[in-house]
């Protein structure tokens, strides 16, 4: 969970703190591991479909089965290392976006 908050500095040097929502934003990172190519295409072209951190999709929490309706990949690239032979390695960060 993160909350939004905002600082507003002025001319002074005094500084104003507020927070920008009254909930928090929901964010997960996903670990995938042992993938073979097939399923990190997979994941590659969905990051890709969704046009990396500017598309918007649905994504129920794997904890408890909210849905929640505006999510968005953090990153527009995902890295994947080679763990072993045929065998791939990446973590996926699904942050909530402000409705």
């Amino acid at each position: 969970l993160r909350y939004q908050n905002q600082t507003l500095r002025f001319l002074d040097g005094a500084e104003q703190r507020y927070r920008d929502s009254s909930s928090p934003l929901h964010r997960w990172e996903i670990r995938l591991s042992e993938l073979d190519e097939t399923e990190m295409a997979a994941i590659n072209g969905f990051s890709s479909d969704n046009h990396g951190s500017f598309g918007s999709f649905v994504f129920t929490d794997p904890w408890d089965g909210q849905q929640y309706p505006d999510c968005s990949l953090d990153a527009d690239s995902l890295e994947a290392q080679a763990v072993a032979e045929l065998s791939l390695s990446t973590s996926v960060v699904i942050r909530e976006n402000r409705q």
